[in-house]
């Protein structure tokens, strides 16, 4: 800098004249540049030709120059009416190697040095170099590498041009070698410790890397300890001091917390303050804390929340609660004020949809509960987002409400969506070990042209399913949310490749109708009509059951099927569900206008509960009855069968249940399934919503009657799975153990599903 401005001064004493003389510029020439251009030049000099130059412009040029950050040096001179601006230029930097990197890779670090400033092409700049440097060891130091030593040296190159090297020793990584926590009584050190994300050298510590220190890590865990004393009833907790050393070698890392735990406190009493537009009773319900407990800081936050989404839905959004304390420290209670203030009523102005470039407005609008002009609802919106993410056309919804500015009883609610591909063509091969080799090939569009209308054709071929469809919907067939579904099809089931399963092929031509009637929030009652031609085709080892129907009511049959449905969904997710339930009752009943007169109904419930933030305990229950009527069996085709994915894995797909003298599977009129599973993402890869894990219990049957029902008529078996949602559709693999398998059971230890069955 010193040489900077005594170059400026000796520049400007030997142009002192200019003033004087008044001198016009006629000319100027640049000297002394290799790289940059002349125009370059003229481009930041505010001297032009004409202009009459004195010492101030003088200053103001060598300043303007010098600003560029492209030359290290600056002169004017003067020769006549022509002025000559002389420059040397800084170096650019040519070429930047890194050499002993093992931790990262080189293209990562040359990411990180440009976001430092340096770069190749750029002008060279020692600060810049040593910022770079900085940042390097920063990289390092965030793995742990505390030993990391960094030689750099630069090599002058032609053209003014120079080459910068980084010599790397990276040096051992430091581990937690020991964490201490100092000043508990109460819980034990170990269990405290346990707490931590940090740990100290283990099994998997090497792949986790949870022995290495980091900052932000101590950080959290601290506030875990904190949260674990409070929600014990420790409210004088403290943290007094933390202490991190790293040995001499920068090998081994020491963490000590001291801690002071004070006395457990139990709940005295519950009042409330402030301006109560609710009943008193009513909020008095969102209060987890109760008197005479232990004091939770969990329960006092989940309170403080509860009620401030009461008063939001009431139009409140602003609501302000906040719990005063009154320790007695002789008695060890506290008692608790709730002061509320429901601040200003407000109203929704305006609903702004971005991120959709494909999906029309009136898609997403359509889904909220919340509308604009109306007062805010916490509770609306929230519902408003769960049901545009149930759409499945986006991979995330995000949704704020900031205030309207200068008017305070507004808020606008901006929803932010980000797509993901709806559509898909796909041809190809696969293996299914019920069917062997299939061949494949369907287009699907669950958002035609950004309406939210489905449209799918496919086909679908395998030595037992051969199926082609072609399916429509419209969720909005009405503006008050009633859909419509239109499909024809042609099905074809041989069983003739399955030794298990009594022989028998049926092929069925047909189309359908339903609607879908939004009856409330979460419940559709779904109505369809629908027609089936259908042949059958038995050979002469078929079982007598199914040869003894085709005698009496013959090869072919003409069914007017009427189904008849209902439906809840209270999930919080369609893909990734942590809580929540379904139902469905279903009913499928011949008309007797057709050749074929029967009723199947069926009913099927399932739970989700959250465990903890990693495991989703799943329950699921069904039971289907089916009959004939008007001394008309239920058609064999129509049985219910069990066994395999969707039903009690580890038995081979669909050979529960009764059987004739042959050992053949028949199906029955009855069905009954149970599942327990606890889901649970991969280790080490909690963030990846792809894939799922579980872990499961199957248990059922499939009969003819329940009448003398035991335990022994059911089929058990328990083991793991795993649930891909891949680009080409979802993967299911399991693998899993029978427990009260019988002589003649047909068993599959490992079962996988690609796609979705028909």
């Amino acid at each position: 800098m010193k040489l900077r401005f005594l170059i400026l001064f000796f520049s400007l004493y030997s142009m002192g004249c200019m003033a004087n003389d008044s001198l016009v510029v006629r000319d100027i020439r640049v000297e002394g540049i290799q790289r940059t251009e002349a125009g370059t030049v003229f481009s930041y000099l505010p001297v032009k030709v004409g202009d009459v130059l004195d010492s101030k412009k003088a200053s103001a040029a060598i300043k303007a120059l010098y600003a560029t950050g492209f030359f290290s040096d600056v002169k004017l001179k003067s020769e006549g009416g022509l002025l000559i601006v002389q420059v040397q230029e800084r170096p650019a930097i040519a070429q930047i190697s890194i050499n002993g990197a093992k931790e990262f890779d080189k293209d990562k670090l040359k990411e990180g040095l440009k976001q430092a400033g340096l770069s190749e092409s750029r002008i060279f700049s020692r600060s810049l170099l040593e910022k770079a440097e900085q940042e390097l060891k920063r990289q390092y130091i965030s793995r742990g590498k505390y030993a990391v030593k960094i030689t750099t040296t630069t090599t002058p190159l032609e053209r003014n041009r120079i080459g910068i090297n980084f010599d790397i020793k990276e040096g051992k990584t430091a581990r937690i070698k020991q964490i201490n926590i100092v000043g508990n009584h109460v819980f034990p050190e170990d269990d405290l410790v346990d707490l931590f994300s940090l740990k100290t050298p283990g099994f998997m510590t090497w792949f986790t890397k949870d022995d290495q220190y980091s900052k932000q890590k101590l950080s959290a865990d601290l506030e875990t300890l904190r949260s674990y004393y409070l929600d014990r009833g420790y409210l004088e907790f403290n943290i007094e001091s933390t202490q991190v050393s790293i040995t001499p070698d920068m090998k081994d890392i020491y963490i000590t917390v001291n801690v002071t735990e004070g006395p457990q406190y139990t709940v005295s009493d519950i009042k409330l303050a402030g301006e109560l537009l609710v009943p008193e009773e009513e909020l008095r319900k969102l209060i987890k804390l109760e008197p005479g407990g232990i004091f939770v800081r969990e329960k006092l936050t989940e309170s403080i929340k509860l009620i401030s989404d009461r008063l939001g839905n009431d139009g409140y959004a602003f609501a302000n609660v906040n719990a005063s304390p009154e320790l007695d420290k002789e008695t060890r209670k506290t008692a608790f004020t709730f002061f509320i203030d429901p601040g200003r009523r407000v109203y929704v102005r305006r609903i702004n949809i971005s991120g959709n470039e494909r999906t029309r407005d009136e898609v997403i609008r359509r889904e909220f509960r919340q509308m604009e002009g109306g007062w805010h609802s916490t509770e609306q919106i929230n519902r408003s987002r769960q049901r545009v993410d149930r759409l499945d056309f986006f991979t995330g919804v995000n949704i704020e409400t900031p205030p309207v500015a200068d008017v305070p009883d507004q808020v606008d609610i901006n929803v932010n969506v980000v797509e993901k591909p709806t559509g898909a063509i796909m041809f190809g091969a696969g293996y299914s070990d019920r069917e062997g080799i299939i061949l494949n090939g369907s287009i699907a569009q669950n958002n035609i042209l950004g309406t939210g209308n489905f449209l799918s054709l496919q086909v679908n071929t395998g030595s037992v399913n051969k199926v082609v469809s072609a399916s429509f919907n419209n969720p909005y067939y009405t503006i008050n949310g009633v859909s419509l579904g239109l499909e024809a099809f042609k099905r074809d089931i041989n069983t003739r490749s399955l030794s298990s399963v009594g022989m028998f092929n049926t092929d069925t031509t047909g189309a359908n109708i339903r609607f879908g009637i939004p009856v409330a929030e979460n419940d559709i009652v779904s109505l369809g009509l629908g027609y089936e031609h259908t042949k059958i085709d038995l050979r002469d080892d078929s079982p007598q059951r199914f040869r003894d129907f085709v005698d009496q009511f013959g090869k072919t049959s003409n069914n007017l099927p009427i189904t008849l449905s209902w439906a809840r969904d209270r999930r919080n997710s369609a893909i990734w569900t942590t809580s929540g339930m379904t139902q469905r009752l279903f009913g499928e009943f011949g008309l007797p206008f057709g050749d074929l007169n029967y009723y199947k109904v069926s009913y099927e419930q399932r739970w989700f509960f959250p465990v903890s933030k990693m495991f989703t305990l799943m329950l699921n229950g069904e039971v289907g009855v089916g009959d004939g009527y008007s001394d008309k069996p239920l058609p064999f085709f129509k049985n219910f069968f069990a066994g395999g994915f969707n039903s009690v894995r580890g038995y081979n797909i669909n050979t529960l249940g009764p059987r004739d003298s042959d050992d053949r599977v028949l199906g029955g009129s009855k069905r009954i399934v149970g599942n327990i599973e606890v889901l649970f993402p991969v280790p080490f890869m909690k963030e990846d919503k792809s894939v799922r894990l579980s872990a499961f219990a199957d248990g059922g049957t499939i009969v003819n009657s329940f009448s003398g029902l035991g335990f022994d008529d059911f089929r058990y078996s328990a083991g793991l799975a795993a649930t891909w949602i891949s680009p080409m559709g979802p993967l299911k693999f399991s693998v899993a153990q029978p427990l009260n398998n019988q002589s003649g059971d047909k068993l599959q230890r490992f079962q996988f599903q690609f796609g979705q069955t028909f």
